[in-house]
């Protein structure tokens, strides 16, 4: 739905949605099992509602289109995934708190390993502990120097870093140097508009410095980046839907991403029991909440089939908990695939439950992606179409028209 005229369709209402965000929910069978990772886990709560909700399979993007998490999120936030873009070095800034000025550019890094020849053998550098990235992004500061450049590096988690660079006509439309996927060398900074080769200028001197810098570092003796972007200004969550919004979050991204559209980020722990936690003793106060979990993702990406199943497995247990609040819409997705078996984000659309004591009940008893794909919301269904679809089953939407 157009963001102008929801606008105008939004009423007030004593009225509370949660939606709860299964990172890379999604994903094919296991060629032992023929069952996903859903399919294959012990979900009793999550069947049980979803025999009372209305499902589908959602699709963040469009069709074949394999979604960042940024995009995955905004169509689920209800926000144009095509029109609103942003890139992940942005996300990464809010996700941290960093004061990211209007004229800063943004990219997201990571640390990794290359071997004697420069090519990439691990794109995580064996996920090395937030610590030892603290250490390595201070070597970085202490080592590196571009004249007329303002160089920030900042730790975001693991293997996972920031990279501000401040100065003057500098612009974010450069490609990413991550390859994404091992067997080859980081790719050269490359522009996507003329208007951008000064800061590929500063990109390519700051990367050839680093290679010099993290040399001895083993295992994270290199960088990749990705997401260059420049801090947009969007509408937020109270502008446009009237919802007073808060995110339960773990992981900076997130973070980041929820609070670009005006969300209030509130603390909690890195486990599903602390984020449900927080859910409960913060309910008074907001009309939404994004509760995200991250593992599901990380396990899908990992390859590791099991434990993405015992993730999805946790978080059933905690449905009643979550029913025990009473919530007048409950939206139980993921931002995008990531199966196992690929060890990636995926085009396939995402298994989606909308919840109300208002939506007409469909024929699903589990929830799963070969049942969801009969849900009365279709195979298909647009994930920016969701929020809406929410809005009307919590008695936010006016009527339209006469």
């Amino acid at each position: 739905m157009d963001l102008d005229i929801t606008k105008k369709l939004i009423k007030p209402a004593d009225t509370k949605i949660v939606l709860l965000v299964m990172d890379g929910l999604g994903g094919i069978p296991d060629s032992s099992t023929n069952l996903t990772e859903l399919e294959s886990a012990y979900t009793p709560n999550l069947d049980n509602l979803a025999s009372k909700s209305i499902c589908g399979l959602q699709q963040p993007v469009a069709t074949g289109i394999t979604p960042g998490s940024g995009p995955g999120h905004l169509a689920l936030f209800g926000y144009n995934p095509i029109e609103f873009q942003v890139g992940r070095g942005v996300l990464a800034a809010y996700g941290i708190g960093f004061d990211l000025q209007d004229k800063d550019v943004a990219a997201r890094g990571n640390f990794c390993t290359v071997d004697d020849n420069g090519v990439v053998i691990d794109r995580r550098a064996g996920r090395i502990s937030t610590e030892k990235n603290k250490e390595l992004c201070q070597l970085i500061r202490d080592n590196i120097n571009i004249p007329g450049i303002e160089v920030f590096v900042e730790t975001v988690k693991e293997h996972r870093f920031l990279l501000v660079l401040r100065g003057e006509d500098l612009s974010g439309e450069l490609y990413d140097t991550d390859p994404q996927e091992i067997g080859k060398p980081p790719l050269p900074p490359r522009v996507s508009s003329s208007n951008a080769e000064k800061t590929r200028e500063v990109v390519e001197e700051f990367l050839r410095q680093v290679r010099e810098i993290l040399r001895e570092q083993h295992p994270a003796n290199m960088v990749l980046l990705r997401g260059f972007s420049m801090k947009p200004g969007w509408p937020t969550m109270e502008d446009v839907f009237g919802l007073k919004s808060a995110a339960i979050a773990a992981y900076p991204m997130y973070k980041g991403l929820a609070k670009l559209i005006g969300m209030d980020i509130l603390p909690t722990g890195e486990t599903i029991s602390e984020e449900f936690k927080t859910l409960e003793e913060h309910w008074n106060k907001y009309d939404f909440f994004y509760l995200h979990v991250k593992k599901t993702d990380s396990s899908g990406e990992d390859g590791d089939f099991n434990r993405k199943k015992m993730i999805i497995e946790e978080v059933d247990q905690y449905i009643p908990r979550l029913l025990d609040l009473k919530p007048d819409v409950i939206i139980v997705t993921g931002d995008h695939s990531t199966p196992s078996e690929l060890k990636a984000h995926s085009w396939h659309p995402v298994p989606v439950l909308l919840w109300s004591k208002h939506c007409r009940p469909d024929n699903v008893k589990h929830f799963g992606e070969r049942e969801c794909i009969n849900g009365a919301l279709g195979p298909r269904f647009p994930a920016v179409e969701l929020l809406p679809l929410a809005l009307a089953n919590a008695g936010r939407l006016e009527k339209f028209g006469a």
